[in-house]
């Protein structure tokens, strides 16, 4: 591996399908030691980045480094770096978990006297050790995906790509793979990840970089995002329904109103001092209940960038 380079480096990447244009001139930068979210919403190119960082697409046009090595000449180098949990799980079903991980070990060539420590520590990782025997076609969802999961970290890779990495997983096993995954940072390790739990890549990643269309919207830091692309939400609880909606529409630097029975959640443009203004509007017409202001969230953000909901 070569040392003081970027994990990922893409290069004005194109990939092109016909006449269609699934990534359109995208160059990113992912650090080592990052964990990096790529969102989108459906169709925006995630996944065909992703296959051409895996080596399993050339670009159109455009280059991709992986550890400072070029995808069309080093290919084979890549994929021992790296560790991938893609959307399909892509098991041996008829195998049981154990003979999927030591198929997986011997692949990558780990020796047979760390093997069987390797393969023992995914699987308390995922909450298999119990279920090593069965056969994986006898697994919930949720359970291979925590197998791909294992698999993707049995051969420790320096590059992990985890798409949705707990899709289907109970809030205790999401929470015990969150923490490997901060753990893996500090071991040095650099994680790729796409979700569409954007209470995901906010508890995980240290950037994220949103596209759409293929094409890059914006990158930086969860809180950044928040700072810069969303002025403030007002939420107010009033003791009856509300009666100014047009009037608080209209208002200048208000961007959206939503009325549901007597709660009401107004959106604010970035930079706008209009907040007291809705505050004393309300207050004229209706008995407050409750109030706050916040900034927003990361759904909130994702939607004012795209005009997509991540889930849509």
């Amino acid at each position: 591996m070569k040392t003081n380079v970027a994990s990922i480096e893409m290069v004005h990447l194109v990939k092109r399908f016909g006449n269609f244009t699934a990534v359109d001139d995208l160059s990113l930068t992912v650090e080592p030691g990052e964990i990096f979210g790529l969102l989108g919403p459906n169709g925006s190119g995630k996944t065909t980045t992703v296959n051409m960082i895996s080596g399993l697409s050339a670009p159109t046009s455009g280059e991709v480094r992986v550890m400072g090595y070029g995808l069309g000449t080093h290919t084979r180098q890549v994929r021992q770096l790296l560790g991938s949990v893609p959307q399909e799980t892509a098991l041996y079903e008829e195998l049981s978990a154990w003979t999927n991980l030591d198929f997986h070990a011997d692949l990558f060539g780990i020796p047979g006297r760390e093997k069987k420590a390797r393969i023992e520590a995914m699987l308390d990782l995922v909450g298999l050790t119990d279920r090593k025997d069965s056969r994986v076609s006898d697994y919930s969802g949720g359970m291979k995906r925590r197998l791909a999961l294992a698999r993707a970290l049995l051969h420790n890779p320096q590059l992990i790509y985890l798409d949705e990495p707990t899709l289907g997983v109970d809030i205790q096993s999401r929470r015990a793979i969150w923490d490997y995954i901060l753990a893996l940072r500090q071991q040095g390790k650099t994680v790729l990840i796409t979700t569409n739990y954007l209470e995901e890549a906010q508890e995980l990643c240290s950037r994220i970089a949103i596209i759409d269309r293929g094409r890059l919207v914006t990158l930086d830091t969860p809180e950044k995002l928040k700072q810069r692309f969303g002025g403030s939400v007002v939420e107010i609880e009033s003791v009856r329904p509300f009666e100014m909606m047009t009037e608080l529409r209209a208002l200048p630097g208000v961007e959206d109103v939503q009325q549901e029975g007597r709660s009401l959640k107004i959106t604010t443009q970035s930079g706008s001092n209009v907040v007291p203004q809705i505050i004393n509007m309300v207050a004229q017409c209706c008995e407050i209940h409750e109030i706050a202001v916040r900034v927003p969230n990361l759904d909130e953000v994702f939607l004012h960038l795209t005009g997509t909901a991540l889930r849509d």
